[in-house]
């Protein structure tokens, strides 16, 4: 049980690090993405509103969502090891 304990802690904080790790990271290349669009096309107007609304609607993005694979995969991989290894 002790083990168990453990494996969920120690599993959910690394975890835990990956997501924010991958979402900054995301953000980040999200966000450049956006200003090189500006740049390029010489849009009119302010350079941080476009990023902002760029970032605004990535918020709400499948991307975004699928991130949170990041929990979903491990733990399902490993529901599935234990359920064969124990009951197969």
């Amino acid at each position: 049980m002790l083990a168990l304990l453990k494996l969920i802690v120690i599993g959910g904080v690394v975890l835990t690090v990956i997501y924010v790790v991958l979402s900054i990271w995301s953000r980040r290349v999200r966000r450049g993405e956006l200003e090189a669009e500006w740049l390029i096309a010489g849009r009119p107007g302010d350079e941080e509103a476009f990023v902002a609304g760029g970032l605004k609607e990535y918020d709400s993005s499948l991307r975004r969502k699928l991130i949170l694979g990041v929990y979903v995969v491990p733990v399902s991989v490993i529901a599935i090891i234990v359920y064969f290894t124990n009951f197969n």
